[in-house]
């Protein structure tokens, strides 16, 4: 069982990093055609908002003027904008389980390189009324299959105040270093290793700080936006719809506070709390789950710190977490069935460290390196690296066009990640890098 399970995290963590499309991230010319303004108005660079993009996000997309409310745009403004990545990427994972002549499965370094495209973001946002915002981002894989990213209502600037908004929907956990809003986009580096983890072994499905969740929000702000609180509840399903599975809620809070250092810029730090339970088994019908029916709910939590540096053009983000699941989730084992001998909850701490260097606002560096180490294993005994990642990733983007009109970057990365104990057939270390060259556009 134990080879299994290991085998099956070796299968899962292989196919996220060799088939995983560009992540959704929301970069919004249609606001700029709005209102005249150039993408650098709100980003450092897209898709990363700069302060005032933030104030603008936090508004509920709005500049607190005139403008703002639909009835005085100009009729034929439509605000949409369509985002996907052209491509050429090379894939290389050094152990893939591979069939032999004798029946029998071994490891082989398995590499694919060609041209490629990414998903497709179509985004909708704005105001259907002055204080009365919306997102909607119907989105496709490479392969044309939809699904709703983000559909969600917020009511702004309840009674006048900053304070008090109320959003209702599917949204982003409020992040502040947003996956939504990474620069990376390859297979492997395009997303946070550490919002994804669970354990080799565990099964706890809801703990994703990087999907898009459904469910309640109110969040609130200072005027000039230094200071940010938020807490949402939401259903533990992470983000399906359908209620499957669910029958369970988690909470997610959050609050940053940021500090204006001059001419070095606004520096911003803070923290947050997951807290929730989710069903570790269901009731089913001729052997499919019954929608709504989760049962035998068990707890996990997630906790951590974070902060965005700026020098001038240097600006550092950093994020640290510490995970726990029950160790129902961490063995895998439905809360109907006797645990195994000994078992407990998993733990873990990780963190990454993220730099960038704007050259210019066409011109970007990036580099991120990212940590995972297991801190307690859910079965005594179990190697206590086991399921330990690195991961490190490098590029550049540059912007040869930025107009009210549309967003065009010239993107170049490499990165590569590693896993301990992995592998599908001998649990030896995964590793897995990606080369990837594409034209990153919207309008």
């Amino acid at each position: 069982m134990v080879s299994f399970r290991r085998s099956l995290a070796g299968l899962c963590f292989l196919t996220i990093a060799f088939f995983s499309c560009v992540p959704q991230a929301h970069a919004f010319p249609a606001f700029a055609r709005k209102y005249g303004l150039r993408c650098s108005a709100c980003h450092v660079a897209w898709p990363v908002l700069n302060d005032f993009g933030w104030r603008f996000k936090d508004n509920g997309y709005q500049l607190m003027n005139d403008r703002d409310a639909p009835i005085w745009q100009n009729p034929s403004y439509w605000p949409v904008t369509f985002r996907i990545t052209p491509n050429w990427h090379r894939d290389s994972t050094n152990k893939v389980a591979v069939d032999t002549a004798g029946g029998a499965s071994s490891e082989q370094q398995v590499t694919g390189h060609g041209f490629d495209l990414s998903g497709l973001d179509i985004l909708s946002g704005g105001t259907l009324e002055k204080n009365l915002s919306f997102l909607l981002v119907p989105s496709a894989d490479e392969t044309g299959a939809f699904h709703f990213e983000s559909a969600w209502v917020r009511l702004d600037n309840v009674f006048k105040s900053p304070w008090l908004n109320i959003k209702f929907g599917k949204s982003e956990l409020d992040n502040l270093v947003s996956e939504k809003r990474i620069y990376s986009i390859s297979g492997n580096g395009g997303f946070y290793n550490l919002y994804h983890f669970t354990p080799v072994g565990d099964n706890n499905f809801a703990g994703q700080i990087g999907d898009n969740q459904l469910g309640l929000e109110w969040m609130g702000h200072s005027l000039n936006d230094h200071t940010r609180l938020s807490a949402m509840v939401f259903s533990s399903s992470d983000g399906n719809v359908d209620l499957t599975n669910s029958n369970a809620y988690s909470g997610y809070f959050a609050g940053s506070q940021a500090f204006d250092l001059g001419s070095w810029g606004l520096q911003r730090v803070g923290a947050y709390y997951f807290v929730g339970e989710a069903p570790t088994f269901s009731l089913t019908s001729g052997g499919v789950p019954v929608a709504g029916g989760g049962r035998g709910n068990k707890s996990f939590y997630r906790a951590g710190v974070f902060g965005d540096f700026y020098f001038s053009k240097f600006d550092v983000a950093w994020y640290y977490q510490h995970g726990s699941d029950d160790k129902y989730f961490g063995t895998s084992t439905p809360a109907n069935v006797a645990l195994p001998v000994g078992a407990r909850n998993p733990s873990w701490n990780g963190a990454f460290i993220e730099p960038h260097f704007t050259l210019n606002p066409q011109f970007i560096i990036f580099q991120r390196s990212e940590w995972v180490r297991m801190s307690q294993q859910a079965i005594p005994g179990t190697p206590s690296n086991l399921g330990d990642i690195d991961a490190y990733t490098f590029g550049y983007r540059w912007y040869p066009i930025m107009t009210s009109r549309a967003g065009f970057a010239f993107h170049n990365e490499w990165s590569w990640v590693r896993q301990r104990g992995t592998s599908p057939v001998t649990s030896t270390d995964l590793s897995s890098n990606t080369l990837f060259l594409g034209f990153d556009f919207d309008f």
